[in-house]
């Protein structure tokens, strides 16, 4: 329940996100007691809200990443939308979002650099499949197969002979959750000790490079293009 005490109880998280990582990163979170509020596209929601299969019309894969969260409907692309948003940025404490970069910023006007002026003391988590810098990242949009495959996890799964497989579970959003969830925390306890806000950038691709073999099998990819 969106009330049960936990570590992170009195904490207040704005869920933007969508699909897998970001709700997934969210979801953590308001297990451990931090009230979610988790804002959806008008007339249409979380993508997976129409990915079968549905128990008494909800789908079971949306239902496993969002528990624990209070679902409300907003406009980011409005004017009056970006206004209620900034309005409930100033009284929260996370924010998640799992947009291509550039898009909240750019587009909307709702990056870190501004929320921070409304909340200094906001902690700003986004999650991407490359970062917000470098050739890879701009405005590029990406799926878990995606950062799996860039990140070189491919080439040291299957069989040997056999092309590059993708990992048969969604291990870079997976994975990547943990990681954004990971620095949301970190981020918490810094401002416990200074009272500052921060920004939590999660790239999937790093995170998955992280492995040793994938790292390896990366440099070995690189060195033969």
């Amino acid at each position: 329940m969106p009330n049960a005490k936990g570590p992170l109880t009195g904490v207040r998280v704005l869920d933007l996100t969508r699909v897998l990582a970001g709700p997934f990163c969210a979801m953590m979170l308001g297990d451990m007691g931090a009230e979610v509020i988790k804002i959806e596209e008008p007339g249409k929601g979380d993508d997976t809200r129409s990915w079968p299969p549905f128990v008494a019309g909800e789908s079971t894969y949306f239902m496993s990443v969002n528990r624990n969260k209070r679902s409300v409907t907003l406009n980011l692309k409005a004017p009056e939308g970006q206004a209620i948003l900034r309005a409930l940025a100033r009284k929260s404490d996370v924010l998640v979002e799992n947009f291509k970069p550039g898009t909240t910023e750019a587009k909307w006007g709702l990056g870190y650099r501004q929320l921070r002026e409304v909340n200094p003391r906001l902690i700003y988590v986004a999650n991407t499949g490359f970062g917000q810098w470098g050739p890879l990242a701009e405005g590029r949009a990406s799926y878990d197969g995606l950062a799996q495959a860039v990140s070189g996890l491919t080439a040291i799964s299957g069989f040997e002979g056999a092309p590059p497989t993708k990992v048969g579970n969604y291990l870079g959003d997976w994975f990547g959750a943990c990681l954004s969830a990971m620095g949301a925390l970190a981020a918490l306890r810094w401002r416990d000790r200074t009272g500052e806000g921060q920004f939590v950038e999660m790239a999937q691709c790093e995170g998955l490079s992280a492995s040793p073999r994938a790292a390896r099998a990366r440099r070995k990819a690189c060195a033969r293009s």
